[in-house]
């Protein structure tokens, strides 16, 4: 209930006073552009209109504190040019001009007055039907024995007097009392979206943007690591077995034609060589596109990780579904290296994988007791699952004090 009366007090003293904040905005605006445009031929109007700029951004970042209270969430402050250090006094006059953020602040300048308008006196009449006729019965003795004094229930027809007048308007403040609420929510997120559209809608824009160039290179960053990693561990494995093996397949068609014990005996171990080389392979194939991922799914895939571990692992899969193949390889990958660290560094006895689904998004967590000390710095084995995570828009927290536990949780999101 308080939070309730909050909401609704919030919501009329924006409306409230929108309204002459607007009227000063308009006001100030309107009349700085017209000054400005009609004194351009004689250059007055460039110092007027850089200064009527200035004020539309100073009315919106006041409008943008005010619409954040409102929808409950922290809005994009646009970046507005700047004149270089060494500018000149007509380049810095010019500078407010430039760019299309200015011209939306003064657009919102103009837009909305009408809607702050319209919204105020839906406000007002609002409250004041309700507590009007909420308390008609205090005062409607008074009113109701005026001589000639026409009530509203009379004119409807429905009867004279104190007791009906104030019947009817009982429940028509109750009505009103039981609407006034989502009137006056609606009338302050239709001005607060006007807002959040014309003075945020580029600067959000703009961060999306730069989110998803930030996440195409941590995603190239990622896949770079992965094929330096994949590279680093064919040379040092397949490849150099590879050369063993025809070294020993040499020497044995040499001993062949001298002393076939000996060929044989070399033989025996070049085929042990190629086992060997051939289960790396397979465990190197695995981290490329693992088989048991895109035929079964995630819940057998992370099973025959946890069972590879070199530490127990307790898993906990609570997904049945499919997903797409972007998410599905995050997921397993991240755990993946997220247990190969534990098995390599942490020291631990025990280890834990949950992964849930809440809503659009899939939570994995990975959690050991070991030594800790674990963090997500570059040059570390983390920095490339937050790499990983940020291609798909996910986020990657790590708690690891010194001495443990450690607690990955990986957010992904698969909506």
């Amino acid at each position: 209930m308080r939070r309730f009366l909050s909401r609704l007090t919030g919501d009329s003293v924006y409306v409230l006073i929108g309204f002459p904040l607007a009227t000063i905005s308009l006001c100030l605006v309107l009349t700085g552009v017209v000054a400005g445009v009609g004194l351009w031929i004689v250059w007055i109007g460039l110092p007027i209109l850089a200064l009527t700029m200035l004020v539309a951004r100073g009315m919106g970042d006041v409008e943008r504190l005010r619409i954040s209270r409102v929808l409950g969430t922290e809005l994009a402050r646009p970046r507005y040019p700047r004149p270089p250090a060494e500018a000149g006094l007509l380049r810095r006059l010019w500078t407010p001009l430039s760019g299309g953020q200015p011209w939306l602040d003064v657009l919102h300048a103009l837009a909305v007055f009408p809607v702050a308008t319209v919204t105020f006196g839906v406000v007002i009449t609002w409250w004041g039907v309700t507590l009007f006729a909420l308390t008609y019965p205090l005062y409607g003795w008074i009113t109701s024995n005026i001589p000639d004094n026409h009530q509203l229930p009379e004119l409807l027809g429905l009867g004279t007097g104190y007791v009906v007048d104030s019947v009817f308007y009982l429940a028509v403040g109750v009505v009103a009392a039981a609407t006034l609420y989502p009137v006056v929510r609606g009338c302050a997120v239709l001005q607060a979206s006007l807002g959040k559209v014309l003075l945020t809608g580029v600067a959000e824009l703009r961060e999306r943007i730069e989110d998803l160039t930030e996440g195409r290179q941590a995603a190239a960053h990622a896949e770079a690591n992965a094929l330096r990693r994949l590279e680093r561990d064919i040379h040092d494995g397949p490849q150099q077995r590879l050369v063993h093996l025809a070294m020993e397949l040499s020497r044995a068609q040499r001993e062949l034609k001298k002393d076939a014990m000996a060929a044989e005996a070399t033989i025996g171990k070049a085929i042990t060589a190629t086992r060997e080389t051939l289960d790396e392979l397979r465990a190197l194939s695995r981290g490329i596109a693992p088989p048991i991922l895109a035929d079964r799914g995630l819940a057998p895939a992370l099973a025959a990780l946890a069972g590879r571990c070199t530490v127990p692992v307790e898993l906990d899969v609570q997904v049945t579904e499919r997903f797409p193949a972007l998410i599905e390889n995050t997921v397993y990958f991240v755990t993946a290296e997220a247990l190969t660290n534990v098995a390599k560094h942490s020291r631990a006895t025990s280890c834990s994988v949950t992964l849930a689904r809440i809503g659009d998004t899939l939570l994995l967590t990975i959690g050991d007791d070991g030594v800790g000390g674990a963090h997500v710095a570059k040059g570390h084995g983390l920095a490339g699952l937050a790499d990983r995570l940020r291609a798909v828009e996910g986020e990657l927290s790590v708690r690891s004090p010194v001495g443990g536990p450690t607690t990955i949780m990986a957010e992904v999101p698969c909506g």
